[in-house]
């Protein structure tokens, strides 16, 4: 790997796998932080999670020793939250989700409802419920349109894999014929509302992930320079499967900071 600096003023990262791994910060994280902000760059921390809002996730950095100000996380509920907001401003939603999402569609301006709304939005949550799933699939059966905030079909947990949102998607599609529009990665949508949060241009913006299928090929699509770290999903041999390649491969977090 060649430690030439990357000419980037702005820089997004993936936090599972990059950051973070079951709540306890990777090596390097932290100064990797440090030098993002001692070098006055714009940066944002990117997760498909859409449970928690930004101050939960700011405090379970922090408790990981990383030190990230809320506002400069940007979560899948964000980004459905904007994009909703720019298709229909002031409209309404029946929410599947957790505090995160809802939280995201009220502040800007969405009225959360089960009588006849503009959109069934569907996120991550761990308490599915039939009643709950079952309203959905009447209300896109009457005609409000199905948005999911990420199509990942399972979730880490420390027993092992839970359900996603993207598992509960399909089963609401088999039930109604439609199929959600997806936020989330690998929707370049979600990395272009983030660089619109901060001001950030693609040919100056780099993404860092651990995920060839979602961090790296929205990357690519959404014209940003990617650095895939080898510290999550993905293991070296793998890369050569895909019909795409990011800009860099690093081994960890700690191999990114001389490039800031």
């Amino acid at each position: 790997m060649t430690t030439e600096r990357v000419a980037a003023e702005c820089w997004l990262t993936d936090m599972d796998g990059v950051l973070v791994h079951e709540g306890d910060a990777l090596p390097g994280a932290a100064d990797f932080l440090h030098r993002l902000t001692e070098r006055g760059r714009r940066f944002l921390v990117l997760t498909n999670n859409s449970i928690f809002t930004p101050r939960d996730l700011a405090a379970r950095l922090a408790r990981a020793g990383l030190h990230v100000p809320e506002t400069s996380i940007w979560t899948s509920a964000l980004a459905t939250a904007d994009f909703l907001s720019g298709q229909l401003p002031g409209g309404s939603a029946y929410v599947i989700g957790e505090a995160g999402l809802t939280t995201a569609l009220y502040e800007v301006g969405y009225t959360l409802t089960d009588v006849d709304p503009d959109y069934v939005v569907l996120g991550e949550t761990r308490t599915y419920s039939f009643e709950a799933i079952t309203r959905a699939v009447r209300l896109i059966g009457q005609g409000a349109r199905f948005i999911a905030t990420n199509p990942d079909v399972t979730g880490p947990s420390p027993e092992g894999p839970l359900p996603a949102t993207g598992s509960v998607a399909a089963m609401i599609t088999k039930a109604t014929g439609a199929e959600p529009y997806f936020v989330g990665k690998p929707n370049p949508m979600m990395f272009r509302s983030a660089m619109n949060r901060i001001e950030a241009h693609s040919e100056t913006t780099v993404m860092i992930g651990d995920r060839m299928d979602t961090d790296v090929v929205a990357g690519i699509e959404a014209g940003l320079e990617t650095i895939l770290v080898l510290s999550g999903v993905v293991r070296a041999e793998e890369v050569a499967r895909f019909p795409f390649r990011p800009s860099r491969i690093c081994n960890s977090i700690a191999d990114v900071i001389e490039l800031v």
